[in-house]
């Protein structure tokens, strides 16, 4: 499960911003999550609470954004919104297209902090 060691690097980096000012408490963790990186939510949910225990983290939510899967139509020549992950096409001519513009985050965008 590699969703805990994922889980522990952002305990560890929220840990190291907290500790840039002032040991101040971390009440939330916001992240950014696209279905192309291959992490499982559910799974990343409960490492987060795993990898928070006894560490000045406990207690800290982790808010998780779904990023759905958006792509390049070559064809319509724009941005859509696939329907399936398993087929990456546009859905309305039905285009097959590999240039994928977002789907693959895996990002912290921010910490909620009690100073």
């Amino acid at each position: 499960m590699h969703e805990l060691s994922i889980a522990m690097s952002i305990v560890e980096m929220a840990e190291e911003e907290s500790a840039s000012r002032g040991n101040a408490q971390i009440l939330a963790v916001h992240l950014r999550l696209g279905p192309l990186s291959g992490v499982v939510k559910e799974a990343l949910l409960s490492s987060y609470e795993m990898a928070c225990a006894s560490t000045p983290l406990a207690g800290s939510q982790l808010l998780i954004e779904e990023v759905p899967v958006e792509v390049f139509c070559p064809r319509c020549k724009t941005r859509v919104r696939v329907s399936s992950i398993q087929w990456m096409a546009c859905p309305e001519c039905g285009t097959p297209t590999p240039e994928v513009l977002q789907g693959r985050e895996l990002e912290v965008t921010a910490l909620e902090m009690n100073e």
